[in-house]
């Protein structure tokens, strides 16, 4: 049995090597090496349906957004093939619910539709993610989130951390704000994500699966299909 937890605490042990995040609070990602974190998500834009006047108009915004910037971004397309099983048996549902034999009947031939449709092509699901980085000029010895052995006021030490990561978290979400002004005006909507959120994101990253996990607690407060 010794053997079997020695096992596992190694495998534990091993993987988090892999992970760069040291912790996540109050929607930052603080890294193993004092960098912090925040990430966006960013709504769709329909391009193609957009008028001549107005696609010059995005492109001009958007090369204006760029230009603005001082610190780098990372975009992140995020895909999975699409879970339709939870909006078909809705229909199904819909269906055994409805008194009227004509829409009855019609709910059935689109939800056949759908059915046969998802079975000869892959339904993609696309989320669209900016990372704002923020790295203090601090080295990695006597950076903030360094673990202090000799310390003897412990309290004051973890004051003095909270304190400080305040300050660069403020300063990171200049960088958020910024980037979030930049982006609404080329017609999208942006969202910073919460400490939850992160984790369900980059949990669903470490851990993808055949089918996307819809991220309902913050995709129901930002237009998608914008």
């Amino acid at each position: 049995m010794e053997t079997l937890k020695n096992a596992t605490a190694a495998a534990k042990t091993s993987t988090q090597q892999f992970v760069d995040i040291e912790e996540i609070r109050d929607g930052v990602m603080i890294l193993k090496n004092n960098g912090l974190r925040t990430v966006l998500l960013v709504s769709s834009l329909n391009f193609d349906l957009k008028s001549v006047e107005e696609q010059d108009a995005i492109i001009f915004q958007y090369q204006n957004f760029i230009n603005s910037l001082d610190f780098p971004l990372q975009t992140i397309i995020y895909s999975r093939r699409f879970n339709i099983t939870p909006y078909l048996d809705q229909l199904r549902q819909f269906e055994v619910q409805q008194n009227n034999e004509l829409l009855r009947l019609q709910i059935s031939e689109y939800h056949n539709f759908i059915k046969n449709l998802t079975e000869v092509s892959n339904i993609m699901s696309k989320d669209f993610y900016v990372v704002i980085p923020f790295s203090p000029t601090e080295n990695q010895e006597t950076g903030f989130f360094h673990k202090l052995s000799t310390v003897f006021n412990p309290k004051q030490v973890v004051k003095e951390r909270l304190e400080v990561f305040e300050t660069y978290r403020s300063q990171l979400l200049q960088r958020v704000e910024h980037v979030s002004y930049g982006l609404s005006a080329t017609g999208v909507t942006v969202k910073m994500l919460t400490t939850e959120e992160t984790i369900e994101l980059l949990y669903n990253t470490y851990n993808p699966s055949l089918f996307t996990t819809v991220l309902t607690s913050h995709l129901s407060s930002i237009d998608i299909g914008k």
